[in-house]
């Protein structure tokens, strides 16, 4: 990461680590922590909570939801998560900010955006990007923070770049138009496979799993639909 950043003339300081602790038990969460790692990214709510409740031993630890959220689970993860990466709608938005505000405390969110427009990614369209700004703005407990993506599957890290440098140019535009620049100081981009490139396109936080954790193994469930990832 330190090298990548210096690659960017960037200061190494300037992005934050995300360890992906999904699917890995807490175990492997308190030996990071142990070696002093304080992000963790989860991608199901459930998973997030009961590992937030059995850890609640690692004070300092900052929990971040990474997978898509469905709305009528928005209020469990507005009431644990310190950070948010994936609201892609007006109406998730405001269901963290009620969440959050009646849960007495402040949740970060970044908005998810669909640059390349699949049908099997989640995000909003870059053209409700400013409507959404516009909606966080109007928040009371739900802080936006930065933009997130996800981009398209490639073979080679090279081929993830020049959607990691739309996001960094979107982000520059909303500033140019008058977006407080604080309202999107991060940008959530890069994995495993790709987060070199990622920061030297301008990432803040990069969501690594694999490389830290190992490969992940995956129980086969009669009937899934869906093949996960890592």
């Amino acid at each position: 990461m330190a090298e990548a950043a210096l690659r960017a003339r960037r200061q190494p300081g300037d992005v934050l680590l995300i360890a992906v602790s999904k699917t890995f038990p807490l175990e492997a969460v308190r030996e990071a922590y142990a070696a002093g790692q304080r992000l963790f990214g989860e991608n199901k709510v459930q998973e997030l909570l009961q590992k937030a409740d059995a850890g609640r031993d690692m004070d300092s630890i900052e929990w971040h939801l990474i997978g898509h959220l469905q709305s009528n689970k928005a209020r469990k993860a507005a009431a644990a998560a310190h950070t948010i990466h994936v609201v892609d709608s007006t109406d998730l938005l405001q269901r963290i900010d009620r969440a959050a505000t009646e849960a007495g405390r402040h949740v970060q969110v970044l908005l998810q955006v669909d640059l390349a427009l699949e049908a099997t990614k989640f995000g909003a369209p870059v053209d409700e990007v400013p409507a959404l700004i516009a909606a966080a703005r109007q928040c009371s407990s739900a802080r936006l923070c930065g933009l997130m993506l996800i981009p398209p599957a490639v073979d080679h890290p090279e081929d993830a770049r020049p959607w990691f440098r739309q996001l960094r140019e979107l982000r520059d535009r909303l500033i140019d138009t008058g977006v407080p620049e604080a309202l999107l100081r991060h940008l959530s981009m890069g994995m495993s496979h790709d987060f070199p490139v990622a920061i030297e396109e301008g990432a803040t936080l990069v969501r690594v799993g694999s490389a830290i954790f190992g490969a992940r193994h995956y129980a086969v469930t009669a009937g899934a639909g869906d093949t996960p990832t890592t």
